[in-house]
């Protein structure tokens, strides 16, 4: 299902970059998952400003509503989509490109959590865990890159986390699909060179989403577990529209790996130099 909106135009903004103006996003089209609140929201929202058009999808059809509204004053489709159905997201590039004609950018934003160690999680909550925040990066895209290669342009922006940069108790499931979105985003840094498209690789920490709320609870064995559920709570403060502009402005500037948010460079520094050691310096999901 799709849905457009318009309305009257208004003020770009770009970004300055060595005394130019930079905004690639200007009346190309870019397709965000995930859209219904969150980092995806605001994605579409400041793509709009900058004069994309926009094609937003996600499995709340009220929250896709509500960002519609937000992205007024630009071109705004959205549709129904889940993430973790191959068929779903293969047709909803099919659809993209029958409605905008084309697309510029995919960014594999949907994602969920699930708070518990990997002995108390149980294969069914592994599974669906990787199936949208891994499966769906791959189905995206796998959709979108035999355009992105036959118009030798195109940019995919995935979403990996600051877990996947480091491992933390209590997010193993979580860790797996991470450290998975960025091996295959880095896979593709070396295979797309001369393709005219390129991949980036988020990193976000600590940004003050509902991903917590939303996404289940698992089962805890010990206190020790609930207490690292317990510390997350002041983890999350990063606002989600300050992580969205870093990562347009990042894509913007032509970078491949983006770490933004609440002590997100601090473990990533860590963690490339004490990799093996990085786990007894860090708390919980404070860091």
């Amino acid at each position: 299902m799709a849905v457009e909106s318009g309305g009257p135009d208004r003020a770009r903004p770009g970004i300055r970059a060595g005394g130019h103006l930079l905004n690639p996003f200007e009346g190309k089209v870019a397709v965000v998952t995930g859209a219904g609140a969150g980092i995806g929201r605001e994605l579409a929202r400041l793509l709009a400003l900058r004069g994309a058009h926009v094609a937003i999808s996600d499995v709340d059809a009220a929250g896709l509503e509500e960002t519609r509204e937000l992205c007024s004053g630009a071109e705004v489709r959205h549709y129904l989509v889940d993430v973790s159905s191959r068929e779903q997201v293969f047709a909803h590039a099919d659809a993209v490109k029958r409605d905008f004609g084309t697309a510029h950018y995919i960014f594999n934003n949907a994602g969920v959590s699930l708070a518990a160690s990997f002995e108390h999680s149980t294969i069914e909550e592994i599974e669906w865990l990787l199936d949208i925040n891994l499966w769906g990066v791959i189905y995206g895209t796998k959709a979108f890159l035999p355009l992105f290669l036959a118009q030798r342009e195109g940019h995919i922006v995935n979403m990996s986390s600051i877990f996947g940069l480091v491992g933390v108790p209590g997010q193993s499931a979580y860790n797996i699909s991470k450290f998975g979105v960025r091996g295959l985003t880095e896979s593709l840094w070396r295979e797309l060179r001369g393709t005219g498209v390129n991949a980036t690789t988020v990193h976000p920490g600590g940004i003050r989403t509902n991903i917590e709320h939303s996404s289940p609870l698992g089962r805890f064995a010990d206190d020790y577990e609930k207490k690292i559920v317990a510390s997350s709570a002041r983890f999350f403060v990063t606002p989600a529209d300050d992580c969205a502009r870093a990562i347009l402005d990042g894509v913007a500037r032509g970078r491949r790996r983006i770490v933004t948010g609440k002590k997100a460079w601090i473990a990533d520094v860590v963690a490339r130099l004490l990799p093996s050691e990085y786990v007894r310096m860090f708390g919980y999901y404070g860091l």
